[in-house]
């Protein structure tokens, strides 16, 4: 599978300096042909800013890149492309307005006498997607898409360069079981064909499956590397984090006999409905399916942010009318989103002024912020979830995908709600980070918080939910509790395939 040969990139001694933040210290990294690398360490270890320099997209301050044997220069991701070398970022990196078909070809449409071939563009597309197992057709516009399914165009567009290296950073994040599968044939053939992969991953299960290779980062240096059937999973986790982790899933609280959350047929014609579910204080419900299930839409139901058409909610017993996210956060039922960059923060704020935005009432007094009272919240949260920044006041744009994550969670424990949504809650966050926040989820449940979970990782809705509920096509088909909800149950009904 691996070539004896000279590795087709190396990476020798590369070192970056943000302000106030030494992110790469003399990093080295070999990648041989046709073989999956991967690219482990926590949130903020250095990961994306190493490829971001392989991609072109940072400079580096220190080092040498060699490709193929020889040292080159990457000042733009246009000399990467070049060069051969693809990202496929953790964060979409399309044009909302254009077609599918329009991202993937972007800046390489097809052409005849100055025209676009629209009809071919919109084939090759559909082949790709297809390839990914997408059931979305190339014509559709991305802002119309799920996250999930903007992912698959973002790969599909790294497919279409037909580049000799691929960076794929945390592709499944978003993604199904079943879309992750398609994936992984993917990558397979991709190997066989002699195309080389680093692969950026938080879930160990995943790195099992496909890697090689593997090299660990930790505060931005190299923490370990060799071959991945060396490396026990604790071993890989104590690279990554520097300290042992002994469980991942903190043992359940027993659950009260009191309703937190109550919906009766509630509907949103196209999105989803008739819904009905039960949260008691106490109490994890997951809610597991496949992207386009209608999981999401509910979420959005419930805080008011798409109103539902019919039906009716309760909170703790007392009839509650959906009408915005502001009326529901004030009854203490509140929605982590699964996009945490265009629903979760304001990136151009600070760290300290996206952390007390939900607590504003309550840190000023005449109309004036308490700015030592809004910084000793914000600092106890962030200290408490281990958000990786300089300090309180840089942008949350500059954080890394998990740190931004975190700081959504963070934002929202600071009004200790009573029923609590998390819409992929550790997505792009690092194992060692995923243990707090199950811990912080089940710490919640245990002071009597409801927890509505949604997760597209099938282990973390097993792992944490005293039952699961089984969404498909607008529905909850399935109620199971954890003694039953086994990952082929839970897919068959997701699948429509229990019944046969």
């Amino acid at each position: 599978m691996r070539s004896r040969a000279a590795p087709l990139l190396e990476l020798r001694g590369i070192g970056k300096r943000f302000p106030g933040v030494m992110a790469l210290d003399r990093v080295h990294l070999t990648v041989r042909r046709g073989e999956v690398h991967l690219l482990l360490g926590e949130n903020g270890a250095g990961k994306s800013t190493l490829m971001k320099i392989l991609a072109g997209a940072h400079p580096r301050d220190a080092g040498e890149i060699r490709l193929g044997g020889r040292p080159v220069e990457i000042p733009t991701p246009l000399a990467a492309r070049r060069l051969g070398i693809a990202m496929i970022h953790q964060e979409t990196m399309l044009v909302p307005h254009l077609t599918a078909a329009e991202n993937i070809f972007l800046g390489r449409e097809p052409a005849r006498l100055g025209f676009i071939r629209r009809a071919a563009m919109e084939r090759a597309a559909g082949v790709l997607l297809r390839r990914l197992g997408a059931a979305f057709p190339p014509s559709a516009r991305v802002t119309d898409l799920a996250v999930a399914q903007q992912q698959l165009v973002e790969i599909s567009r790294a497919l279409s360069l037909d580049a000799r290296l691929i960076i794929m950073d945390e592709p499944t994040s978003p993604l199904t079981g079943r879309e992750t599968t398609a994936l992984f044939r993917v990558i397979r053939s991709l190997r066989r064909e002699g195309v080389s992969i680093i692969y950026i991953t938080h879930r160990l299960d995943e790195a099992r499956a496909i890697g090689d290779t593997v090299t660990v980062l930790r505060d931005g240096r190299l923490a370990g590397t060799g071959p991945l059937r060396r490396m026990s999973d604790q071993r890989l986790v104590t690279l990554m984090v520097g300290r042992r982790i002994a469980r991942l899933f903190p043992p359940l609280p027993r659950p009260g006999t009191r309703e937190a959350l109550g919906v009766q047929a509630l509907a949103r014609p196209g999105a989803y409905g008739p819904v009905t579910l039960r949260i008691r204080r106490g109490e994890i419900l997951g809610l597991a399916g496949l992207i386009g299930s209608g999981r999401t839409e509910l979420a959005r139901g419930l805080i008011g942010a798409e109103r539902p058409a019919t039906g009716t909610v309760t909170l703790a017993g007392v009839p509650f009318i959906p009408t915005s996210p502001a009326a529901a956060r004030r009854r203490g039922l509140v929605l982590l989103p699964e996009d945490r960059k265009a629903q979760g923060l304001v990136l151009g704020l600070s760290v300290l002024h996206n952390g007390s935005l939900t607590s504003l009432d309550r840190l000023s007094r005449w109309g004036f912020m308490r700015s030592r009272a809004e910084r000793r919240l914000v600092g106890g949260l962030v200290s408490r979830l281990r958000v990786r920044t300089p300090g309180l006041d840089q942008a949350a744009r500059n954080l890394s995908g998990g740190n931004q994550q975190k700081l959504v969670l963070a934002k929202w424990l600071a009004v200790s709600p009573r029923v609590i949504i998390f819409d992929e809650p550790t997505r792009g966050i690092d194992v060692g980070a995923r243990s707090e926040v199950y811990r912080l989820i089940t710490g919640l449940a245990r002071r009597g918080a409801g927890i509505l979970l949604i997760s597209s990782d099938l282990t973390e809705v097993l792992g944490l939910a005293h039952r699961v509920a089984v969404m498909r096509a607008g529905r909850i088909v399935a109620d199971l509790p954890r003694a039953r909800a086994t990952p082929r149950t839970v897919m068959r009904h997701a699948m429509g395939l229990a019944a046969r």
